[in-house]
């Protein structure tokens, strides 16, 4: 299996989003419907709407023989959201937001304490890169080793997750069942590693009690405490039918939404359908909303048929649905003159995986490859 770098992350995450329709889409109107639910719906989804899970997750990235690029990254984010950063060059660990900031001034020692951490998981990292080396039996580089660990608390029910990941040249390598307090090897060459971490059971059971069931949820609450006017804010998005030619696919693309639970999904008379949709993952834009796209094939869709079929969008938290009916009028394309568009917005998904720093894009690429979230029992 070819190998993936950090850096390629990027293009490959650039290249999802080159292959959407240009930005100079053009059209002859737009018109977005919002419709009230009933009162049955909001019923069915009052649960959903009311339980919300945080998350505080941590994002480590260790390279060996990759030129120009920091031999260790660390990143921090709660709800998705960067909010602090180092590596080895800067030494010191740096807050992403200002409530993070003024949180820091409040508590000095918050800001040692993660400072501390990222010198001593620099050299942890780099002790398991030797290691993986001889135990392998690997010869030639360069490597990448990386973790996702952290915590998730519903706030409604009180339940706590631990999770605890590893990465190993771009490939899910380890996984930690929380429950078993083992181990799991996500692909052979694993096994090894594996087998000498699980016989490690004292600090095993001390990192489950002392970190993943205590400091870091008292950190995320702590911090979704102090971030909430920001974390728990509602933007409504705007809501975009793009097509690049009249036979293409036509993508519903919604974008500026925060927060990102959010699902965007194509129904015919009224049901949702899925044999001829194709849903893209959650991007961030540089502002720190997010966009998301849902593909309907139309190939085979006659035009007198076409208003049968619309684009839902649900944010998590608002009232309203915003659905917009399938119509070529509706529709920005490449081949007419050029309406008002947020194109800034759609633009802003490419930034963002520049201006929200390597930290988070290196942390998450495998965890994240082919929209999908490799997922463990006992862990997210």
């Amino acid at each position: 299996m070819e190998i993936c770098f950090p850096l390629r992350t990027t293009a490959v995450m650039l290249l999802k989003l080159c292959c959407r329709p240009p930005l100079n889409q053009t059209g002859r109107g737009r018109q977005s419907t919002i419709m009230k639910k009933n009162y049955f719906e909001l019923l069915l989804l009052l649960n959903f709407a009311s339980s919300v899970k945080h998350s505080l997750r941590y994002f480590l990235t260790a390279t060996y023989g990759v030129p120009d690029f920091p031999e260790f990254i660390g990143a921090a984010t709660v709800d998705e959201v960067q909010v602090g950063y180092c590596d080895s060059n800067i030494k010191t660990a740096t807050p992403r937001q200002d409530w993070m900031r003024r949180l820091i001034e409040e508590d000095p020692k918050h800001q040692e304490w993660y400072s501390q951490q990222c010198l001593e998981e620099q050299q942890i990292f780099k002790a398991y890169i030797d290691n993986f080396k001889q135990r392998l039996n690997l010869t030639q580089g360069p490597y990448i080793l990386q973790r996702m660990n952290g915590c998730e608390w519903d706030d409604e029910t009180g339940e706590i997750k631990g999770f605890n990941q590893y990465g190993f040249n771009g490939e899910d390598f380890l996984a930690l069942d929380m429950n078993n307090l083992t181990w799991t090897a996500l692909k052979s060459q694993a096994v090894v590693i594996k087998l000498i971490w699980d016989a490690k059971k004292a600090r095993l059971e001390y990192n489950k009690n002392y970190y993943y069931f205590n400091r870091f949820p008292n950190m995320l609450q702590k911090y979704v405490h102090h971030g909430r006017s920001y974390l728990q804010r509602t933007e409504s998005p705007s809501v975009s039918l793009l097509q690049k030619t009249p036979s293409s696919v036509v993508t519903c693309h919604a974008t500026v939404f925060y927060p990102d639970r959010a699902e965007i999904f194509w129904r015919k008379d009224g049901e949702e359908i899925h044999e001829v949709v194709e849903k893209g993952e959650i991007l961030m834009n540089n502002d720190g909303t997010f966009q998301m796209s849902a593909e309907l094939n139309i190939s085979s869709i006659q035009p007198e048929g076409w208003r049968r079929y619309d684009c839902v969008f649900h944010l998590s938290g608002a009232e309203d649905d915003i659905i917009v009916t399938l119509d070529e009028s509706m529709i920005h394309t490449n081949w007419a003159s050029s309406p008002e568009i947020p194109v800034a917005a759609v633009a802003g998904g490419v930034v963002a995986f520049i201006l929200l720093g390597v930290a988070v894009i290196v942390g998450v690429f495998w965890f994240r490859k082919c929209n999908e979230f490799q997922q463990v029992d006992g862990e997210e």
